[in-house]
C-alpha cells in the first residue's frame, strides 16, 4: 500500500513503478513454478528416490496450511502414557519368537532391571508388538504395549536375517518409526537384543537430529563413513528428521534387495540429506558397544547389542552370560570398579554362528 500510493503521485514514475511490478510480479511466479516443479518431482512416485505423504497425525502443506490426517487414537494414547515430558519415547518392536518366556524380551526388559539408573526408564518403554501372540505376552509383563497393523504378512516366527519377511519388517519399522516422529513424538529406537546397562541419555549429543549406534566405530562422530547399526538411534521429531524418514523409506525402492542398515550406507550422503540440514552423529562403541565391537569399558558402557550374531537361540546364550558378566561387575566395591578393568566373555555362540554365516556368503559369491 505505501509503495502504490508513492508510485501514484507521479506519471514517469508511475510508469517505471508498473514495470518494476510486473518484474517483480514474473520473478514471484517463476519461483512459485519452480518450487511446484521440484514439489511434483518429490512426490512422483515413478521416482526411486520419491517421498510420498503417510502422515497419521498433522501435516504441513507446501503453502504452510496445516491439515489434520488420521491416526490410531490407542497409539496416541500408548505414547501419551509412555512419554517423558519432552515428549520423547523409548520403542522396540517384538514379534512371538522373541517374546517366549526365557527369550530375548526377558532378557531385554531384566537388564533394565540390573543396568545403572535403567530401571526408571522401563516407563517410558513402549513395545510395538507385530503379531497377538506378542501382544498378549507384552501386556503380562509391560503396561506399554501397541499391536501395529502388518498388512497381512506374518511376523509371527523368527525372521531370518535378508528373507523377504525380515525385509518387510525392517521397511514396516521404518514407515511407522516416520509416524510417530509426524505425531511430534521424539524416540530412541532400541532392538530387543541390546542390553540397557547404563542411562544413555548424558552421551547424546545436543546438536543432533538423528544419531546412531555403530557396528564399527571409527573415533570420529561426525564422519559419515562410520558403519552405522540401525537397532539403537535417538532421532529429535522436527521437520528435518520427519522429510529424512520419508526420504529413506521410499528410497526402499531403488535398493529393493537391501535391508533399511544397507540403504541407510547408501543414502547417507546423499544431496538430499544435505540440503535439508540434518545433523546426523554416529555414537561410540565405547557407550554403545556390540558383538562387532565391544565396549571395553564396564565404567562407560551404556549398551551391548548382540550384533554380528545369527540365529535367535545364539543370541539368548550369548546375552545371558554378557548379564553374568555384568553382574560379577556390579558386585565389586565401588572403589575397585574404577581400579579394575574386566572384560567380556562373549561372544561366544554368536562368533560361532557369525563366522560360519560369513564362509557360506564367500562361497556364494
Amino acid at each position: 500500500m505505501k509503495d502504490s500510493g508513492g508510485l501514484a503521485g507521479d506519471g514517469g514514475a508511475g510508469g517505471g513503478g508498473s514495470h518494476l511490478l510486473v518484474r517483480r510480479a514474473m520473478q514471484i511466479t517463476m519461483v512459485a513454478v519452480a518450487f511446484v516443479v521440484v514439489w511434483i518431482f518429490l512426490y512422483d512416485s515413478s521416482s526411486p528416490l520419491a517421498i510420498p505423504v503417510f502422515s497419521r497425525y498433522i501435516t504441513t502443506t507446501p503453502t504452510g496450511a496445516s491439515t489434520m490426517i488420521n491416526y490410531d487414537p490407542k497409539l496416541e494414547s500408548v505414547l501419551r502414557n509412555a512419554s517423558m515430558e519432552n515428549k520423547t519415547v523409548i520403542i522396540t518392536t517384538l514379534n512371538d519368537a522373541w517374546a517366549e518366556p526365557n527369550s530375548i524380551f526377558d532378557i531385554f526388559l531384566e537388564s533394565f532391571h540390573v543396568g545403572i539408573e535403567t530401571e526408571k526408564l522401563l516407563d517410558h518403554l513402549v513395545v510395538i508388538t507385530l503379531d497377538e501372540k506378542a501382544h498378549a505376552r507384552c501386556q503380562a509383563l509391560h503396561p506399554h504395549c501397541y499391536q501395529l497393523e502388518t498388512k497381512g504378512t506374518n511376523f509371527t516366527k523368527e525372521a531370518f536375517f535378508m528373507t523377504k519377511v525380515y525385509l518387510d519388517m525392517m521397511w514396516r519399522r521404518i514407515e511407522f518409526l516416520g509416524t510417530v516422529l509426524e505425531m511430534g513424538y521424539s524416540f530412541i529406537f532400541t532392538d530387543t537384543d541390546i542390553m540397557w546397562l547404563r542411562n544413555p541419555f548424558n552421551q547424546f549429543y545436543d546438536d543432533a537430529d538423528f544419531q546412531i549406534a555403530c557396528d564399527y566405530f571409527n573415533g570420529n562422530s561426525n564422519d559419515l563413513n562410520n558403519l552405522p547399526n540401525g537397532g539403537f538411534t535417538y532421532v529429535k521429531s522436527n521437520e528435518k528428521t520427519i522429510w529424512f524418514y520419508k526420504f529413506w523409506f521410499n528410497s526402499r525402492k531403488a535398493y529393493p534387495k537391501m535391508h533399511d542398515q544397507d540403504v541407510l550406507n547408501k543414502i547417507k550422503m546423499h544431496p538430499f540429506i544435505s540440503n535439508i540440514k540434518l545433523k546426523i552423529r554416529f555414537l561410540s562403541t565405547t557407550y554403545f558397544g556390540g558383538f562387532c565391537q565391544a565396549s571395553k569399558e564396564f565404567n562407560k558402557v551404556c549398551t551391548m547389542h548382540a550384533n554380528c550374531c545369527v540365529g535367535l537361540d545364539n543370541k539368548v546364550d550369548d546375552l545371558k552370560i554378557l548379564l553374568d558378566d555384568w553382574a560379577k561387575y556390579m558386585e565389586l566395591p565401588n572403589d575397585r570398579k574404577s581400579n579394575v578393568h574386566p572384560s567380556w566373555s562373549v561372544p561366544q555362540s554368536c562368533r560361532t554362528s557369525f563366522q560360519r554365516s560369513k564362509n557360506r556368503k564367500n562361497k556364494g559369491r
